[in-house]
């Protein structure tokens, strides 16, 4: 911050007491929220025109992309266009890379898929019913590559290259250096080391990805209306990847967005993929994400592999770290990665005073969905091994935890404290605040119930976390990835520019414009807060637009609404506005108060002389001055009309050439401990209670700052406990619903208990610091050294994977179960049907069925081409291609998925009419399938018993609409079959219809 924004922020301070700023006041967004006349982006009117949009996304996780067939899709009734990647070829550029590598990322695959559900075409028509349905017709041919599914297998030289002209799936490897941390290796007591990995998640905003597009022959110019949520630095990245200089790249937000929590930046890919779409079709274009694509193809949080070893002294103080940094960004490194790796570097120490420091950060890719911004995105990654390896230098030196973090801690008098990558660690006293957090959480308690039910023979634990948490990034910080040299060559990266707009009208109304989208934050009412205080006028008589467009408001790179920038940057910027504004309009107005400008005050809705009270105008008038009596101005001085300010954190420098970077410009602290208790049997968990302190700075709005920590809260416990991204072996996507990637309701997040500290920052102009993501970042691993501290009590030495599920409990609670026994008498086991694909969902299963009809009669029916294409539920044509072997055309519904398979089917291991073995295998625009079913028919006194075992695997859509659904969709096709072959075989008459009941319950997977 400058000299002159302090001392503007400091008299402001003194003659403003701020009525509204610290106040709990409800969001005036709730109205329009809850009385349903919210405007999202798919509720805005359209172009006449315009064309809706449906991807066909592959069903591999790698594959090299042969050709695709267009003409039968084009053929469809409603049909405008097939966008393919020769058109993004043709029209536009692939995406620009963080790092200084040949590997190419497009908005539609080009030569080669790199994760299931990238992009392959988009069907352009006149609804988008019409434009599913074509998905069908498209025909696609692969040549399917080995998949690289983990860091380890990226890792591995001899793994199937995912960029050749990289050379390696390691794409990029940097080592840094602090202090002399070899040093204080050589003289420590001893060391200790953790290894951890934290998986991949998401933070699912109810309201998908949503993108209007138009294209303007004319002026070779686009216009995109797109819940895009920045960072505004990945529009020139658009605008190049379009072929067309920013200035005709006009991008465009909604009035409300449902949710983001960073994961919106990623639907930058798709604006240029519509925008292409609607210059090739020649019309508007819209596009709206439904929950399968979602899950299966937006974006995730990066997983990441981490190794860390401290140097120690017996009393736990740390002397130096080693760290070792893998991340896993997925098939493409999309901006703003690599920046979950960066966005910490400058506080990898934490809240701790480590002088000394060591990392390796590697990249790599596998064939998994392109990462990006994701809730707190890197600091969970970053506290789960730090905080974790603080743990285990307490259990390993036989210390209090609690005691551990205490002696680390950065002291109070040593701020603003330097760490040792670079970051300026702003205000705060660390140790103050644990204590606090401590005595009014009652930590004494928690401990006593630990004792007591230990003593019962009960599994539970108290876990700690003491974390700092950045806000406003510093636009430098991904830099960092570069070498110096690099870095010179390509000029220098810094700052964090927030921008805001203030204006009046003639009646005396104040707006305020800001280049923040937000998401629920509550921008509108925190800002009107700031804007009234500074004027002195009623909350209500300032009016917030948080729309966006790069067309007419003012907006840099920096803009958007992202990594905590809101109350210290977005909301401070506004207060600059307001503040130079209001002293415009008192230099104005001062001649006729008979007064200095600076004598000027703004209360109560009058701008009055601070020696006069009485001698004052309505703040209306003065407004109006500018306006309706421009010739009346005093020579020189211009109407205060609009002030529109763009301000940057003065701390915020580019990296130097020894690689320090302070990343962000203020940071917070969080320290949280809990109490979770382990079903012994059952290994279900429970949070028993929580307590998380936050000194986030200055509370701008208490109510909506509770909001925040309590959403940052339950995205954690998803983290932690629930949510997962499951891929299997073939890298085939299996978390596609719900129903799969299971998401915390009300019902299981507990509710903190939630604690203050105010330290305001030096650096923010209201002082406020950052607190949306924090929980994100502390609460996973404070409940994971809970768990560790409860099963202690069972002599186990390890904490779960994330999520930590019940299952993963058991399995270290309990020793392995014995293997099964032999059946009595020493009779084999009918050993399960084989999965004929590895990888993928796989399905089994086996059952018998009476059919009135004699097994000649039965296998007849079977082996007749006419006859089995009878049998097959959706079955549309049945060709005999060879000895027992056929084509088929088949439709097939699973849930929100349905799509027509072409399959090869062939009968074998003949036995005539006792056996057979049926093999079949098929692909579609859905993904693909193959299994087999052993068929055993034996004569009864009324006919034949059908005995069949089945096993099979499918990937792509249908593989990620979740094992629930599929199992209880292979019932309901197998139950058809038999229905079907009943029918056939003459016992249709006889047989009586199933109820209602009995059909539903199929239906549901429960029957047969």
């Amino acid at each position: 911050m400058t000299a002159t924004q302090t001392a503007t922020q400091t008299i402001e301070i003194k003659e403003s007491p701020a009525p509204f700023l610290g106040r709990a006041m409800p969001r005036v967004e709730d109205a329009a929220l809850l009385t349903g006349v919210a405007r999202y982006a798919d509720d805005l009117p359209v172009k006449p025109g315009t064309l809706h949009a449906a991807i066909l996304r592959s069903p591999h996780a790698h594959a090299d992309l042969l050709g695709i067939d267009t003409a039968a899709a084009l053929g469809v009734p409603g049909v405008a266009a097939v966008v393919t990647g020769a058109d993004a070829k043709r029209l536009a550029s692939a995406f620009l890379v963080g790092i200084r590598a040949p590997m190419e990322h497009w908005c539609l695959a080009i030569d080669r898929v790199r994760h299931v559900g990238e992009p392959v075409a988009v069907v352009l028509a006149d609804s988008r019913y019409q434009a599913e349905d074509a998905l069908d017709r498209i025909g696609v041919r692969y040549r399917p590559l080995p998949p690289v599914t983990s860091i380890a297998q990226a890792l591995d030289e001899g793994s199937e290259l995912l960029h050749p002209a990289v050379g390696s799936n390691l794409v990029n490897s940097r080592s840094f250096r602090y202090g002399d941390p070899d040093a204080a290796f050589a003289r420590a007591a001893r060391t200790v080391s953790v290894e951890v990995e934290y998986p991949r998640n998401s933070c699912t905003p109810m309201e998908c990805f949503v993108v209007l597009a138009d294209y303007d022959a004319a002026e070779d110019s686009y216009e995109v209306l797109s819940n895009f949520s920045g960072p505004f630095a990945v529009h020139p990245v658009m605008a190049r990847a379009l072929n067309v200089p920013g200035s005709r790249l006009r991008l465009k937000t909604p009035p409300h967005s449902g949710g983001s929590f960073g994961n919106k930046q990623a639907v930058f890919p798709y604006v240029v993929l519509m925008g292409l779409c609607a210059r090739v079709a020649g019309r508007p274009v819209k596009w709206v994400e439904d929950r399968l694509e979602h899950l299966m193809a937006a974006t995730s949080a990066t997983a990441r592999r981490m190794r860390i070893e401290a140097a120690v002294e017996p009393d736990g103080r740390v002397l130096a770290l080693r760290m070792e940094q893998t991340e896993d960004c997925g098939a493409y490194l999309r901006a703003p990665e690599p920046a979950s790796l960066y966005r910490n570097h400058g506080n990898l120490t934490g809240a701790y005073d480590i002088p000394n420091l060591t990392v390796t950060n590697r990249i790599v890719v596998t064939n998994k969905t392109p990462t990006g911004l994701n809730r707190g995105f890197g600091g969970g990654q970053l506290y789960y091994g730090l905080e974790r390896l603080m743990n285990r230098v307490a259990v390993e030196l036989g210390l209090d935890p609690l005691d551990v973090i205490r002696r680390n801690l950065v002291a109070a008098d040593a701020m603003p404290y330097r760490t040792a990558s670079g970051g300026t660690l702003d205000s705060g006293d660390y140790r103050a605040t644990l204590e606090q957090a401590v005595r009014e959480g009652a930590l004494d308690a928690m401990k006593a119930r630990r004792d007591a039910l230990r003593a019962e023979g009960g599994l539970y634990g108290i876990g700690y976390a003491a974390v700092v948490e950045p806000s406003i990034s510093n636009m430098g910080y991904i830099t960092t990835v570069l070498t110096a040299g690099e870095r010179r060559k390509a000029g220098p990266k810094n700052g964090a520019q927030a921008t805001a707009s203030v204006a009046v009208d003639p009646t005396g109304g104040v707006s305020v414009t800001v280049a923040s989208a937000p998401q629920g934050q509550g921008h509108r009412t925190v800002l009107a807060q700031v804007v009234a205080d500074v004027f002195g006028l009623r909350f209500e008589d300032i009016r917030v637009n948080t729309d966006l467009d790069t067309g007419k408001d003012a907006w840099s790179i920096a803009s958007g609404n992202y990594s905590s920038r809101f109350a210290g940057a977005v909301a401070g910027a506004a207060q600059l506005a307001a503040t130079r504004l209001r002293g415009r309009m008192a230099a104005l107005v001062a001649g006729q108060l008979n007064c200095r400008a600076e004598d000027v005050r703004f209360a109560g809705g009058r701008v009055f002389s601070d020696a006069n009270p009485d001698n004052g105008l309505s703040f209306s008038r003065v407004a109006a001055a500018g306006h309706w009596s421009p010739g009346m101005l005093p020579d020189g001085q211009e109407a205060a009309l609009r002030e529109t300010v763009f301000w940057t954190p003065e701390p915020l420098k580019a990296p130097t050439d020894a690689d320090h970077i302070n990343s962000s410009a203020c940071y917070g602290f969080i320290f949280d401990f809990c109490g979770v208790e382990i079903d012994r049997t059952t290994g279900a968990l429970r949070i028993d209670r929580y307590v998380t302190m936050h000194d986030a700075g200055r509370l701008l709005n208490p109510l909506l700052v509770e909001g925040q920590i309590l959403g940052g809260f339950a995205h954690a416990v998803g983290t932690a406990l629930y949510e997962e991204y499951a891929y299997g072996e073939d890298g085939r996507f299996l978390s596609g619903t719900f129903a799969e990637y299971l998401v915390p309701t009300a019902c299981e997040v507990p509710v903190p208990v939630i604690l203050h500290r105010e330290s305001p920052s030096p650096v923010t102009p209201l002082g406020a610091k950052g607190v949306g993501e924090g929980n994100c970042m502390s609460t996973p691993v404070c409940l994971a050294n809970a768990v560790a501290d409860a099963l202690s009590a069972v002599s186990v030495d390890e904490v779960p994977s994330l999520p930590i599920t019940p299952a993963k409990l058991a399995a270290l609670i309990h020793p392995p179960e014995p293997p099964r026994p032999s059946p009595a008498g020493g009779a084999r086991e009918t050993p399960p049907p084989p999965i004929t694909t590895p990888g993928g969902r796989g399905l089994t299963g086996e059952g018998s069925r009476e059919v009135p009809a004699t097994p000649e009669q039965v296998w007849a029916i079977l082996l007749d081409p006419k006859e089995l294409a009878a049998l097959l539920p959706g079955c549309e044509a049945l060709d005999l291609v060879g000895p027992n072997a056929y084509r088929a055309e088949v439709v097939v519904g699973i849930g929100p998925v349905r799509g027509r398979y072409t399959a090869e089917v062939a009968l074998s291991d003949l036995d005539p009419p006792n056996a057979l073995t049926l093999t079949g295998s098929g692909t579609s625009a859905l993904g693909s399938g193959s299994g087999t079913g052993h068929v055993t028919l034996e004569r009864t006194a009324t006919g034949t018993r059908v005995i069949y075992r089945y096993g099979a695997s499918v990937g792509g859509k249908v593989a990620a609409v979740g094992g629930r659904m599929l199992d209880s969709a292979s019932r309901l096709l197998i139950g058809q079959f038999f229905e079907k072959l009943v029918a056939r075989a003459g016992g249709a008459a006889s047989a009586k219809p199933p109820s209602l009941l009995a059909r539903l319950l199929r239906l549901l997977g429960i029957a047969r």
